[in-house]
Protein backbone atom coordinates (compact mmCIF):
# COMPACT_ATOMS: atom_id res chain seq x y z
CA UNK A 1 0.00 0.00 0.00
CA UNK A 2 1.13 3.56 -0.41
CA UNK A 3 0.51 4.26 3.25
CA UNK A 4 3.15 3.83 5.90
CA UNK A 5 1.74 5.51 8.95
CA UNK A 6 1.85 5.13 12.66
CA UNK A 7 -0.99 5.55 15.08
CA UNK A 8 -0.50 7.04 18.49
CA UNK A 9 -2.32 7.36 21.81
CA UNK A 10 -3.53 4.66 24.22
CA UNK A 11 -6.13 4.38 26.98
CA UNK A 12 -6.76 8.12 26.92
CA UNK A 13 -3.05 9.02 26.83
CA UNK A 14 -1.70 10.41 23.58
CA UNK A 15 1.92 9.51 23.10
CA UNK A 16 2.51 12.59 20.98
CA UNK A 17 3.59 12.43 17.39
CA UNK A 18 5.53 9.35 16.43
CA UNK A 19 6.05 10.64 12.94
CA UNK A 20 5.54 8.84 9.77
CA UNK A 21 6.23 5.14 9.95
CA UNK A 22 4.33 1.90 9.51
CA UNK A 23 0.86 0.58 9.21
CA UNK A 24 1.68 -0.73 5.82
CA UNK A 25 4.57 -2.35 4.08
CA UNK A 26 4.17 -1.99 0.34
CA UNK A 27 5.51 1.48 -0.49
CA UNK A 28 7.02 4.46 1.25
CA UNK A 29 4.52 7.31 1.04
CA UNK A 30 3.75 8.53 4.55
CA UNK A 31 0.33 8.93 6.12
CA UNK A 32 -0.23 9.67 9.81
CA UNK A 33 -3.29 8.10 11.36
CA UNK A 34 -5.55 9.84 13.83
CA UNK A 35 -5.10 9.38 17.59
CA UNK A 36 -7.00 6.44 18.99
CA UNK A 37 -7.28 7.74 22.53
CA UNK A 38 -10.96 8.50 22.19
CA UNK A 39 -12.05 4.99 21.22
CA UNK A 40 -9.14 2.68 22.13
CA UNK A 41 -9.88 0.45 19.14
CA UNK A 42 -11.67 2.27 16.35
CA UNK A 43 -9.02 3.19 13.79
CA UNK A 44 -9.85 6.22 11.72
CA UNK A 45 -7.62 8.02 9.32
CA UNK A 46 -6.79 11.63 9.85
CA UNK A 47 -4.15 14.23 9.24
CA UNK A 48 -4.25 13.51 5.52
CA UNK A 49 -7.07 13.21 3.07
CA UNK A 50 -8.00 9.82 1.68
CA UNK A 51 -6.90 9.24 -1.89
CA UNK A 52 -9.59 9.63 -4.54
CA UNK A 53 -10.51 6.23 -5.92
CA UNK A 54 -9.48 5.88 -9.57
CA UNK A 55 -12.43 3.91 -10.89
CA UNK A 56 -10.86 3.50 -14.33
CA UNK A 57 -7.74 1.94 -12.85
CA UNK A 58 -9.84 -0.21 -10.53
CA UNK A 59 -11.87 -1.61 -13.42
CA UNK A 60 -8.72 -2.26 -15.44
CA UNK A 61 -7.13 -4.15 -12.54
CA UNK A 62 -10.30 -6.14 -11.93
CA UNK A 63 -10.26 -7.16 -15.59
CA UNK A 64 -6.66 -8.36 -15.25
CA UNK A 65 -7.47 -10.18 -12.01
CA UNK A 66 -10.39 -11.97 -13.65
CA UNK A 67 -8.29 -12.89 -16.65
CA UNK A 68 -5.35 -14.07 -14.52
CA UNK A 69 -6.79 -15.96 -11.54
CA UNK A 70 -3.36 -17.11 -10.34
CA UNK A 71 -1.76 -13.63 -10.42
CA UNK A 72 -1.43 -11.93 -7.03
CA UNK A 73 -0.15 -8.62 -8.44
CA UNK A 74 -3.43 -7.05 -9.66
CA UNK A 75 -5.12 -8.12 -6.43
CA UNK A 76 -2.36 -6.52 -4.40
CA UNK A 77 -2.68 -3.33 -6.45
CA UNK A 78 -6.43 -3.30 -5.86
CA UNK A 79 -5.87 -3.74 -2.14
CA UNK A 80 -3.45 -0.81 -2.17
CA UNK A 81 -5.85 1.42 -4.07
CA UNK A 82 -8.77 0.65 -1.80
CA UNK A 83 -6.65 1.04 1.33
CA UNK A 84 -5.48 4.48 0.27
CA UNK A 85 -9.09 5.44 -0.43
CA UNK A 86 -9.88 4.27 3.12
CA UNK A 87 -12.21 1.59 1.82
CA UNK A 88 -10.77 -1.02 4.12
CA UNK A 89 -13.40 -3.73 3.63
CA UNK A 90 -12.63 -3.71 -0.09
CA UNK A 91 -8.92 -3.71 0.71
CA UNK A 92 -9.40 -6.80 2.87
CA UNK A 93 -11.17 -8.60 0.02
CA UNK A 94 -8.35 -8.02 -2.44
CA UNK A 95 -5.46 -8.42 -0.02
CA UNK A 96 -7.07 -11.65 1.14
CA UNK A 97 -7.17 -12.99 -2.40
CA UNK A 98 -3.58 -11.91 -2.95
CA UNK A 99 -2.40 -13.60 0.25
CA UNK A 100 -3.96 -16.87 -0.88
CA UNK A 101 -1.90 -16.67 -4.07
CA UNK A 102 1.29 -15.39 -2.39
CA UNK A 103 1.15 -16.87 1.13
CA UNK A 104 4.87 -16.38 1.79
CA UNK A 105 4.94 -12.60 1.32
CA UNK A 106 5.17 -10.99 4.79
CA UNK A 107 4.59 -7.48 3.45
CA UNK A 108 1.32 -8.51 1.85
CA UNK A 109 0.25 -10.48 4.91
CA UNK A 110 0.96 -7.50 7.13
CA UNK A 111 -1.00 -5.16 4.86
CA UNK A 112 -3.98 -7.48 5.27
CA UNK A 113 -3.51 -7.40 9.03
CA UNK A 114 -3.39 -3.62 9.03
CA UNK A 115 -6.63 -3.51 7.06
CA UNK A 116 -8.26 -5.76 9.65
CA UNK A 117 -7.12 -3.34 12.33
CA UNK A 118 -8.60 -0.38 10.49
CA UNK A 119 -11.97 -2.17 10.41
CA UNK A 120 -11.90 -2.62 14.19
CA UNK A 121 -10.83 -6.28 14.04
CA UNK A 122 -7.66 -6.29 16.18
CA UNK A 123 -7.81 -10.03 16.86
CA UNK A 124 -7.77 -10.83 13.16
CA UNK A 125 -4.95 -8.34 12.72
CA UNK A 126 -2.90 -10.13 15.37
CA UNK A 127 -3.51 -13.51 13.75
CA UNK A 128 -2.35 -12.12 10.41
CA UNK A 129 0.75 -10.57 11.95
CA UNK A 130 1.53 -13.94 13.53
CA UNK A 131 1.44 -15.44 10.04
CA UNK A 132 3.79 -12.72 8.77
CA UNK A 133 6.22 -13.50 11.57
CA UNK A 134 6.09 -17.21 10.80
CA UNK A 135 7.36 -16.26 7.35
CA UNK A 136 9.97 -13.83 8.66
CA UNK A 137 10.42 -13.51 12.45
CA UNK A 138 12.65 -10.46 11.89
CA UNK A 139 10.14 -8.48 9.84
CA UNK A 140 10.37 -5.13 11.61
CA UNK A 141 7.32 -3.49 10.06
CA UNK A 142 5.20 -6.39 11.26
CA UNK A 143 6.70 -6.19 14.76
CA UNK A 144 6.11 -2.44 14.89
CA UNK A 145 2.50 -2.91 13.80
CA UNK A 146 2.14 -5.76 16.27
CA UNK A 147 3.09 -3.42 19.10
CA UNK A 148 0.65 -0.79 17.91
CA UNK A 149 -2.27 -3.18 17.70
CA UNK A 150 -1.46 -4.70 21.07
CA UNK A 151 -1.27 -1.26 22.63
CA UNK A 152 -4.11 0.52 20.90
CA UNK A 153 -6.42 -2.34 20.01
CA UNK A 154 -5.93 -4.68 22.98
CA UNK A 155 -4.54 -2.41 25.72
CA UNK A 156 -1.74 -4.94 26.17
CA UNK A 157 1.07 -2.61 27.18
CA UNK A 158 3.52 -5.37 28.10
CA UNK A 159 2.96 -7.08 24.76
CA UNK A 160 3.43 -3.81 22.93
CA UNK A 161 6.62 -3.12 24.86
CA UNK A 162 8.05 -6.52 23.97
CA UNK A 163 7.27 -6.09 20.27
CA UNK A 164 8.83 -2.64 20.12
CA UNK A 165 11.93 -3.80 21.99
CA UNK A 166 12.35 -6.49 19.33
CA UNK A 167 12.23 -3.87 16.60
CA UNK A 168 14.86 -1.80 18.38
CA UNK A 169 17.11 -4.81 18.88
CA UNK A 170 16.80 -5.89 15.26
CA UNK A 171 17.13 -2.53 13.52
CA UNK A 172 17.83 0.28 16.00
CA UNK A 173 18.86 2.83 13.39
CA UNK A 174 16.07 2.12 10.92
CA UNK A 175 12.98 4.34 10.71
CA UNK A 176 11.03 1.47 12.29
CA UNK A 177 13.55 1.22 15.11
CA UNK A 178 13.43 4.96 15.73
CA UNK A 179 9.62 4.95 15.76
CA UNK A 180 9.58 1.97 18.14
CA UNK A 181 12.00 3.74 20.47
CA UNK A 182 9.86 6.89 20.55
CA UNK A 183 6.72 4.84 21.16
CA UNK A 184 8.39 2.82 23.90
CA UNK A 185 9.86 5.88 25.61
CA UNK A 186 6.50 7.67 25.50
CA UNK A 187 4.64 4.65 26.86
CA UNK A 188 7.12 4.25 29.69
CA UNK A 189 6.78 7.93 30.54
CA UNK A 190 3.01 7.51 30.77
CA UNK A 191 3.23 4.13 32.52
CA UNK A 192 6.45 4.02 34.61
CA UNK A 193 5.47 0.68 36.12
CA UNK A 194 6.23 -0.99 32.79
CA UNK A 195 9.95 -0.63 33.37
CA UNK A 196 11.83 -2.94 31.07
CA UNK A 197 15.25 -2.85 29.52
CA UNK A 198 16.30 0.61 28.29
CA UNK A 199 16.06 0.98 24.54
CA UNK A 200 19.46 0.39 22.92
CA UNK A 201 20.89 3.18 20.81
CA UNK A 202 22.90 1.02 18.42
CA UNK A 203 22.86 -2.44 16.97
CA UNK A 204 23.87 -5.24 19.33
CA UNK A 205 27.58 -5.86 19.12
CA UNK A 206 28.13 -2.74 17.02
Amino acid sequence: MKSESIVYGIAGVVFGLIAGWIIGAQQATTRIAAPLAQTAAAPASGGTQAAVLDETKVEALKTVAEREPANAAPRTDLGNIYFDAERYDDAIKWYGEAVKLAPNDPNLSTDLGVSYYYTNQPDKALVQFAHSLEINPRHTKTLLNLGIVKAFGKQDLEGASQAWQQVIQLAPDSPEGQAARRALDSMRSAHPALGGTPAPTSKPGA
